[in-house]
């Protein structure tokens, strides 16, 4: 989960729920195999070469249509039901969130971009943006 967090966090949300769901499934179906527990009963799970194979008929899909759910927009909609306290204080989270996330992304890209993988470095800054397009959104956004 880390690992994933680390790697596909910046722009790609999950939960810990939805990861340990899926592993058994993965593994059912051939695509990882468990390996020995680890400290503090961890399971550790390694691709497989069937695995692999499903992994590259993913990546070689089509990806669909991005499915935006932004939690923060989806109450400003509904923003005429909310007193100016309660937008004050979603805008000042959320500010507070991006803000963090967009300070997160860029160290990750450089980092990332450093250890010469140009590919995670251009999802990263895709984070980058989508964090700074964010906050700007947020200073324009209703106060009521």
């Amino acid at each position: 989960m880390a690992a994933a967090e680390r790697r596909l966090g910046p722009f790609w949300s999950m939960t810990r729920s939805q990861v340990y769901r899926e592993l058994p499934a993965l593994a059912d179906a051939g695509y990882v195999r468990l390996g020995k527990p680890g400290p503090r009963s961890s399971q550790p799970y390694a691709i497989t070469a069937s695995g692999k194979r499903a992994f590259g008929r993913w990546l070689a899909e089509s990806p669909g249509r991005d499915a935006v759910r932004n939690p923060i927009a989806l109450r400003v909609a509904f923003g005429a039901q909310h007193s100016g306290a309660q937008l004050k204080d979603l805008y000042a989270g959320a500010n507070e969130y991006h803000t963090q996330a967009l300070a997160a992304a860029r160290e990750q890209a450089k980092e990332v971009k450093k250890e010469g993988d140009n590919y995670g470095s251009a999802a990263l800054e895709f984070a980058v943006a989508y964090h700074k397009a964010a906050l700007s959104w947020l200073k324009t956004a209703p106060t009521g």
